[in-house]
């Protein structure tokens, strides 16, 4: 497999979706970009946007296990990792696995939930594996969270904590679609009062695993050029000395940066990243990984537009 096959993975899985999914285009590249970089995703956007029939038809179009977690209130990390549970016929504990245990899981509106129960995900997330009594179990190579979020304007969510929004490679804000895409939507699927799996829709597997390590393995191998490492480090160290900014990215956010980009190239059937696929995915690594200063907040400043300032004021080479 080379750059110009990955590509055409990456357009194959595109079309399956879209057999499914109106629009969203942006989500789907970043979802492709966040598989090829081996990183998480955490989707933000109100009810009725697709969310969730992305990340299904997501899976089923790469030949990943699906599962799915619905967050809520009362929900314990046993729920989500599993547990060892006593047997009385046997007189030995069995491990009962929780559905973390799955390629693709789908964390849905994961900010309704107490930040105990998110830490469930933090040793999943980082290391791909779990930890139960003591016990390390692995979880697989292509292990991937899609996570999604309500606005934290809605009422009961609880903030995502620093240490769990820093392991997501991007933050991406899903918007309603367009006029003409709305339309079509209403046309497609008007029709059909209840939600359909991806497969009714005729979304495909046109991948396997195979495939996908080979893909993730070529956007790894690509080199970055010193001065492309150097724009990198430049608009993280930024975001730790804008005033604004209370606190800045962190040394992960700028590896997760330049593998993202490596992947971005590849998605364009490049063999070298440029600076421009850098500066296109910073606002989606950044935005959650900075938080505004009091006098900012005050000030009505938001974060979007403070790391636009800073990718605007660091210079990117030629």
């Amino acid at each position: 497999m080379n750059f110009a096959d990955v590509q055409g993975l990456c357009n194959a899985i595109r079309r399956e979706i879209g057999k499914a999914v109106i629009g969203q285009e942006a989500t789907v590249d970043l979802l492709l970009i966040a598989l090829l970089a081996r990183g998480h995703i955490l989707l933000e956007g109100p009810p009725g946007t697709a969310k969730t029939l992305i990340a299904q038809s997501f899976a089923r179009s790469i030949g990943l296990d699906y599962g799915r977690i619905q967050f809520t209130p009362d929900l314990m990390p046993s729920d989500i990792i599993g547990a060892n549970l006593f047997n009385f016929q046997t007189s030995t504990f069995t491990l009962t696995r929780g559905a973390i245990f799955t390629d693709l899981l789908l964390a849905d509106e994961i900010n309704r939930t107490p930040p105990k129960t998110q830490a469930a995900l933090l040793e999943a997330m980082q290391e791909r594996q779990v930890t139960i009594d003591g016990e390390t179990h692995p979880l697989g190579e292509h292990f991937l969270v899609v996570a999604t979020q309500n606005p934290i304007e809605q009422q009961g969510v609880y903030p995502l904590p620093e240490a769990q929004l820093d392991r997501f490679l991007f933050k991406h804000l899903v918007d309603y679609p367009s006029a003409e895409e709305e339309r079509r939507i209403i046309a497609s699927h008007g029709s059909r009062p209840q939600a359909m799996e991806p497969a009714m829709w005729g979304v495909e597997t046109v991948a396997d695993k195979a495939q996908l390590a080979a893909a993730a393995d070529i956007v790894a191998s690509l080199r970055l050029a010193d001065e492309v490492i150097d724009y990198v480090a430049g608009l993280i160290r930024g975001t730790r000395t804008a005033p604004d900014l209370q606190s800045g990215a962190s040394p992960r956010a700028g590896a997760m940066l330049a593998g993202a980009a490596r992947a971005r190239a590849a998605l364009e059937g490049r063999d070298f990243v440029i600076p421009d696929d850098v500066k296109a995915l910073a606002p989606a690594v950044l935005r959650h990984r900075v938080l505004l200063s009091p006098s900012a907040e005050i000030n009505g400043r938001r974060v979007e537009d403070v790391v636009t300032a800073i990718i605007d004021e660091i210079e990117a080479p030629r």
